[in-house]
């Protein structure tokens, strides 16, 4: 049976700007597959390699797969639907299949917009993609469809989806594939070297309100460091790669995993040939502080930290559980451990004005991070915060949902006047770092790697691909509130899917006024007991005081039950 995998054709001007990504689901995806007996994979990154749609029609027919499978975030599901409607057309007997993030949470909506999708597949895919491969292979598609976890399909015209499937207990076990990629086109542009992006841990303790990363893995697992190291000398030794980032949400939660991990590193001399990066928290940097200095010994050179907002209020918002003085000491050891540090910053929420967004660069300079990003408040609609803001959100063209398109428009400002305050703060922030600091500070690698981080931006710029602004008339000679972002307005909320949030949400209601019925008549036999003691006799009843004369003349008081 030959599986053709596809990575979407889409392009935003963010975190692309500093390079090509390798797409790690395949390399993992791929080694399930074979570890379990399917040796006739095939991808095509359409991302990297800017394939169209022609090209694409080409590709498949050649291949002429019995499996196509793709995945989404949500800015790129549209590109992945019609990634599977060329399938197809091209290979009308072909089980089309798509997983990711954005299919997990609104498979109702993509099954009612995209109806080529044969079938969804819900969270971690190495488990069930191999359960759902099986079945195709035996020819058990469609009569068994029903027994498999973690799926979703259409099933005589009714959205169907399966018992959810439990999430991969033995990280350990997965063993990826990487070479199916093209390993020669994926470069981090500072230090122009081959990037991958392994995998230590799954899941987030943390409830962030605006990520839904802790929603999808579930509960955190983390591997065993020694087998992560294994994992990263295969990618120096046979991919020739030079530098990874660790894909976590937050990989040193665990501590002791993660002193092992750098451990594991020095002891095999890899710190000389390959450095790394994380996102992580602020908590675990004032956790650690006596470690930094061992962790860039280790060879990690670059954090990235979600200090989110200049404002408390915004941190207390997002349920960062920080305060802005540790941000700006999280910075400050970073430096001096003479590790680059990068602070995030989240904008465009409905209270942001240009007042708050002068405040964010003020900090920004103030704390002097080495760099800094303002990353424009993106309500994905399977998140907290999204069902709450969920009557303010205007734009549902899922294509627009990639960090720095203003989705969001603030009550006192057009979504125009928050891009050219998020680019003013770019161009001063970045003007004086290139001027002033890149080139007079620190080492000869801290300079290299700063600036390699300006050659990037630089060449974004102009390119007009940062902030994807070759695909809005910025440059026009409009005001800048009447910059036109391209939305299509016709997007809107599936009816199923409507109806899907609105049942989960009644059943949170149901549920809240459950729990609150049950309190209130907790607190009413309370009340109930209390009276009947003090009125029975029982053992909190009122007490009066009465005085008496001793023998020797004194007074003294008796305390006696009330009567």
């Amino acid at each position: 049976m030959r599986i053709v995998f596809i990575h979407p054709n889409y392009h935003s001007g963010g975190a692309e700007i500093a390079g090509n990504w390798p797409p790690a689901w395949v390399a993992y995806l791929t080694g399930a597959l074979k570890n379990n007996g399917f040796d006739d994979i095939h991808f095509i990154d359409a991302m990297t390699n800017h394939v169209g749609p022609d090209e694409l029609r080409a590709k498949l027919a050649e291949l002429q797969p019995d499996v196509v499978g793709a995945t989404a975030i949500t800015p790129s599901i549209y590109e992945a639907e019609e990634c599977l409607r060329i399938s197809r057309e091209v290979c009308p007997n072909a089980r089309t299949i798509l997983g990711g993030i954005h299919a997990t949470f609104m498979f109702r909506q993509v099954l009612s917009e995209a109806p080529w999708i044969d079938i969804i597949v819900r969270g971690e895919g190495e488990e069930i993609i191999v359960a759902l491969m099986n079945t195709i292979a035996e020819g058990r598609w469609p009569e068994d469809r029903h027994k498999i976890k973690g799926l979703a399909f259409v099933d005589d015209g009714e959205i169907v989806a399966t018992e959810a499937a439990p999430t991969v207990k033995d990280l350990d076990g997965i063993k990826p594939d990487w070479s199916i990629l093209e390993w020669d086109k994926y470069i981090y542009i500072p230090l122009n070297r081959k990037v991958a992006i392994p995998n230590m841990a799954r899941g987030c303790p943390f409830t962030c309100s605006f990520c839904s990363q802790w929603k999808f893995w579930r509960d955190y697992r983390v591997r065993d460091p020694k087998k992560v190291v294994d994992e990263i000398e295969d990618l120096v030794d046979n991919h020739g790669v030079g530098f990874f980032i660790l894909a976590d949400e937050e990989p040193s939660i665990n501590k002791k995993k993660f002193i092992e991990f750098c451990e594991e590193l020095i002891a095999r001399g890899l710190p000389e040939r390959i450095q790394w990066g994380i996102n992580t928290r602020v908590t675990d940097i004032m956790r650690d502080k006596d470690l930094l200095g061992f962790y860039r010994k280790a060879g990690l050179v670059h954090v990235s930290l979600g200090t989110e907002a200049a404002a408390q209020m915004k941190l207390d918002v997002f349920n960062k559980e920080t305060t802005v003085a540790e941000n700006k000491e999280a910075i400050r050891l970073l430096r001096e451990a003479d590790i680059f540090v990068e602070a995030q910053f989240i904008v465009g929420l409905d209270n942001e004005t240009p007042e708050t967004l002068e405040e964010t660069y003020q900090m920004a300079w103030d704390w002097q991070p080495d760099l800094a990003n303002w990353a424009m408040y993106t309500p994905w609609p399977f998140t907290p915060l999204f069902q709450e803001l969920r009557d303010q959100v205007e734009v549902f063209d899922y294509s627009k949902y990639n960090f720095v398109t203003p989705i969001m428009k603030p009550a006192a400002m057009t979504r125009g006047a928050l891009l050219e305050g998020v680019l003013k703060n770019y161009r001063r922030f970045y003007m004086k770092k290139a001027l002033f600091h890149y080139p007079w500070r620190g080492t000869g690698y801290r300079r290299k790697y700063l600036l390699g981080c300006l050659k990037a931006f630089l060449k974004a710029g102009v390119q007009r691909q940062f902030y994807d602004l070759g695909k809005t008339d910025y440059f026009s000679m409009k005001s800048r509130d009447d910059v036109t972002f391209g939305f299509d307005m016709t997007r809107t909320i599936a009816d199923a899917q409507m109806s899907d949030w609105e049942d989960h949400a009644d059943k949170k209601r149901k549920a809240q006024e459950r729990r609150d019925a049950l309190r209130a008549q907790g607190k009413a036999r309370a009340v109930e007991r209390n009276a009947a003691k003090a009125c029975g006799g029982g053992t909190e009843q009122m007490e009066e005081s009465r005085s008496f004369k001793m023998p020797n003349g004194a007074t003294a008081t008796r305390t006696e039950p009330a009567e």
